[in-house]
């Protein structure tokens, strides 16, 4: 059986409707570490290193001692419902070979990423319910 991936290419998932903040924001220091600071460590110095499967692999499966194999075993949530994008501020671009980044929703880099008809957009997940 094909393991599941949340890799996209080409993409970026803009910052979610009904997120709280204007200017992108760390997550709040916590220990032990939730999966949002996890995502914003792995991905802030290191644009494009890594693939979405690789960070939230880190940040939801291996924080919890479940093998890599076994994590995507079944479907996962991609960045679409991730803190990052829904709570703090971030936009999250794929490149053509998977590998993502973090670009602040009040950034020049965003609103150009937003403007690029060539990807696709996503829009993250809301909070609520209500429109």
């Amino acid at each position: 059986m094909k393991p599941h991936t949340t890799n996209t290419f080409n993409t970026l998932i803009e910052v979610a409707a009904d997120c709280p903040v204007s200017v992108a924001g760390a997550p709040p220091a916590r220990e032990p570490k939730t999966a949002a600071q996890i995502e914003y460590d792995m991905l802030l110095n290191n644009p494009y290193k890594y693939t979405s499967d690789d960070v939230l692999y880190e940040s939801n499966g291996h924080r919890r001692g479940i093998s890599r194999e076994a994590f995507f075993a079944k479907g996962r949530p991609c960045f679409r419902s991730s803190a990052l994008t829904k709570r703090y501020g971030w936009g999250v671009h794929s490149n053509e070979d998977g590998k993502i980044a973090i670009y602040a929703v009040e950034s020049a880099e965003y609103r150009r990423l937003s403007a690029d008809n060539t990807l696709k957009h996503i829009k993250a997940m809301r909070s609520s319910r209500s429109p």
